[in-house]
Parts: C-alpha cells; structure tokens; sequence
C-alpha cells in the first residue's frame, strides 16, 4: 500500500509524470538507444507540462471572475468543478456522513488502485471484452473515484457496512466506466487525430461519443437533403475549416485572432455585469488601473494560453504516440492510451473549440437563470473546467462530423444538461450541502441515471449498469468485427479498405 501511494501522489495523479512513465516503458520495449529514450521521456513531460501551463493559465484568468458572479449578487450556490466535486466529498467523510465499516472512507487510492488494474486486465483480455484504451489521467481518476464512491455509497447504503464489498463493487464499476467511455471514442479520436494513436479520457466520454454520434446522423441527413434537392448545404451544414469568410471576416480564420475577439466580446459581457468595484474587491484589478485594458488584456491572455495548451499537445503527442507502439506490441496489444480532452486541441479546426466554450457558456448561463427564476433549492455555479474543457471538446469532435450547426448545438444543449443534472443529483444524494459537484458531462448526465437505477432497483439496478457497460463494447464491435481493431493496428489499412481520404 505504501508502494502504490507513493506511486499514485508522485506519478499517477501527476499526468506529465504518468506520461512520461507510458514513453519511457515503450521506449524501451522498443529497443530504442539509451538517448532516443531519454530525450523521449524529457520531451513528452515537458509537452505535457506546456500543455498544463496553458490549461491552468486559462482555469486561474476566468475561474475568480465566475465565481465572482455569485458573490456579486448574493447567490448561495454549489459550484459544478471537479476540484470542488473532490472537496465536497472529503467533507461529507469528515463530517461522518460517508462511512464504511463504521469509519470515514479514506481509502480513495485503494479504489483507484482495484480500478485502475481492472481497467488495464479489460483491456489485456480485449480478445473478450472488446476494449482497446487504458485511462491514464490520474488526476480525473481521483476525482471521479471520489464522486463514485459518495454517489453508490448513496444508492446501495447496505454497502457501508461492507467495506470489501464496497470497494469491489464500486472498483468494477469505475474500471468498467474508464475502459468502456474511453473506448468509445477509439474511432472518432482517430478520424479527428489522422490516427495519432490516442483516444480520450476524461470528464465528458459519453457526451462527446453520444454528441459525435448525433452530428454524424445530422450531416448524413444533410447530405441526402443536398442528393435530392441538387441544392448546396447551408453555410452552417459546413465544417469550419471548410467554410471560406467573405471580406473583413476573414480575420476569423485565424485562430488566435478569433478567440481574442470572441473572448473579448463574451468577457466584456461578463465583467460589465460584475463591475469594476467588485473586480477591485476581489484583488483582480486596481482602482487606478482601466477596466477596458483589464477586459481586453484578460481575452489577450485567454488566446495565449490556449496558444500554449496547444504548443505542449504537438510536443508530447508524436513522442507518445511512437512509444505506446512498444506497449502495444509486447503487453496490450491492440490499445491506445486514453488522455486528457485538451490533447485533441491541435486537431480538427481550432476555431470550434472556442464556439464550443462559447455556446456552453451560453447554455449554462440559460440554465442557472432558469434555476433562480423558478427558485430551485440549489443554485448552480458553473467553474471554468466544465464550462471549457466539455464544451470545447464536444464542439471539436461534432464539427468534425456536422460542421458549424453540430458545434453550435450540442455544447448549448450539454450547458443546459450540466447544470440541470448537477442541481438534481447535487440535490438528491446531499452533496449541495457541501458546496460543491463535479459537475463534468458524464456526471451530471449519465452517472445520475447510473444512481437512480441502482437506487430504485437495488441489486438489480447495480447489475443492470455493469451489464449495460459489457454490452457497449461488444456492440460496437458487432458492427464491424473485421476493421474493429485495424482501427488501432493499422490506421492507414483501415481508411483504404474504408475509403476514407
């Protein structure tokens, strides 16, 4: 135990660490010179560390604004981040409400040690299971083990007195949740990546397969609709890469320069609302400083920082994916690493993943206006996390496929759904109490009807969604059993045999 807490502080929870550690064993199962492995490892953590160093430069120039709103104006809120979700829990076991075995649950990293092995001995048998992705994002790991734990704890209480049960059950269904969501994204993180040789793992697996899976279905609908009529595709049918601006608009094609201006606009909204005095109150700013050089100087830096998320990806996504090849080859064959939702970042067009923060945000906002109006018993905050890194990720992913429409409305609609499902199970299971949920996709949509199933069905219900995760896999598979795994082995086989350009 002493092993795997060291392990899981300095290395698991550390993904530039974790990474590196994934690079370093491929390197040498490659056989690669003692300076190509070296120079290998050095250069995916320092990627993975320029991508965080962008990642958090974005979180820290938006997070106190949007906690600020609720300050402004008196709210008593939950706020939807993973960070606060994890706090919220350790306070209920602090304050005895989450107990096991007649002792606060402590054991976080045991349960993410069962999962995570789980996870890895699914993906070793994908001869049976089907499964081709290993979570490696140690950070959301802990977080979503955290949550888990309250959430089943909540629907099968007969499990506190039962820690051994518990922490299998509970580490089944987490390893399940990580091998399965991750795997579901195996095909459109390729079509996106051109075969990077990755796929997702984080907060928001379900929505973004379910998103893309939609977008696809829209954009086939298109293309019939265009068969028959002879008619051209509306503009907004299109993918942004493929949409050619007109005049003075074309401006906007350039990446850095449309997030500025659309981080200036959707910024100068939010800090009007808030003022400069509360700006001021919070630190943020200082009386004598101008407010318009403040908005336009937070936008600039938002730009920058995504600039630089971006810079990391390209440095540590060729290094990775060269060295998980080693991995493959000798101790999982036929699997992908499945990483952080920013990685995809430097694919697809860049301009969806700020339309899809943008159109989120807008949902969001939508829906916490609705829970003030209508006076629900918990008001939500939105933090940065959910807000960016869902959003964005589902636009990415849904341009891909549908084009501008697809990246408009499923972020607006996953803003309403982040909210709405947060409140509710926040609600429900007493977390809002402590101030806080997780609050990503997967968690305010598709772990709430995980708890209602095994709340209302008991044992039943707790079989019912080990089952329904089985069979995803093997469903996908049974709709193309013969390229299924050339998805992974052999990229460029698979899109000539497809006919993909």
């Amino acid at each position: 135990m002493a092993i795997w807490t060291f392990f899981v502080n300095n290395i698991l929870t550390k993904p530039q660490y974790m990474v590196g550690l994934i690079v370093l064993i491929g390197y040498l199962l490659l056989r690669k010179p003692w300076y190509d492995t070296v120079s290998g490892t050095i250069k995916a953590i320092v990627g993975y560390m320029i991508l965080s160093t962008g990642s958090g430069g974005m979180i820290n120039t938006l997070k106190p604004i949007l906690y600020g709103l609720g300050g402004r104006f008196g709210l008593q809120a939950i706020i939807i981040d993973p960070y606060n979700g994890q706090n919220a829990v350790q306070a209920a076991a602090d304050a005895g409400d989450a107990v096991i075995g007649g002792q606060a649950f402590g054991q976080v990293m045991l349960l993410m040690a069962i999962a995570f092995v789980a996870n890895i001995v699914l993906v070793r048998l994908n001869k049976w299971t089907k499964l081709r992705a290993v979570f490696t994002t140690g950070n959301v790991q802990i977080q979503q083990a955290s949550t888990a734990f309250w959430l089943i704890l909540f629907a099968l209480p007969a499990l506190r007195s039962q820690p051994t049960v518990t922490l299998i059950v509970m580490a089944v269904v987490l390893g399940l949740y990580w091998a399965v969501g991750s795997n579901l994204l195996v095909r459109y993180t390729q079509e996106l990546t051109d075969g990077a040789g990755f796929s997702l793992a984080h907060q928001q697996m379900f929505g973004v397969a379910l998103s893309t899976k939609l977008a696809e279905k829209m954009a086939k609908h298109d293309a019939e609709k265009e068969k028959k009529t002879g008619k051209k595709s509306a503009l907004w049918s299109r993918r942004l890469e493929d949409i050619e601006l007109p005049g003075w608009m074309q401006i906007f094609n350039d990446n850095m320069v449309c997030t500025a201006l659309i981080m200036l606009f959707f910024f100068g909204i939010i800090l009007c609302v808030v003022g400069k005095a509360y700006i001021v109150e919070l630190g943020l700013m200082k009386e004598t400083d101008s407010f318009f050089f403040y908005v336009l100087s937070t936008a600039l830096s938002f730009a920058a920082n995504l600039a630089i998320l971006q810079l990391g990806v390209r440095t540590m996504v060729a290094e990775l994916t060269t060295s998980f090849k080693g991995i493959s080859d000798k101790l999982l064959p036929s699997a992908v690493p499945g990483v952080d939702c920013a990685v995809s970042y430097s694919f697809g067009s860049p301009n969806a993943v700020t339309i899809g923060f943008l159109f989120g945000a807008l949902g969001e906002t939508v829906a916490m206006l609705i829970l003030v109006l209508t006076h629900s018993p918990t008001i939500v905050i939105a933090g940065f996390i959910p807000m960016f890194f869902d959003n964005a990720t589902i636009a990415l992913f849904a341009n891909s496929k549908g084009g501008l429409k697809a990246a408009v409305i499923f972020p607006f609609i996953s803003g309403l759904l982040q909210v709405f499902g947060s409140a509710f199970i926040a609600t429900w299971t007493g977390l809002a109490q402590y101030g806080g949920y997780l609050g990503m996709w997967d968690w305010a949509v598709l772990w709430p009807i995980f708890t209602i199933v095994m709340k209302y069905l008991s044992w039943i219900g707790l079989a019912l969604v080990v089952i329904f995760l089985i069979m995803i896999p093997q469903i996908q598979y049974r709709k193309d059993p013969e390229h299924y795994f050339m998805e992974v082995d052999d990229w460029e086989e698979y899109k000539k045999e497809k006919g993909i350009a």
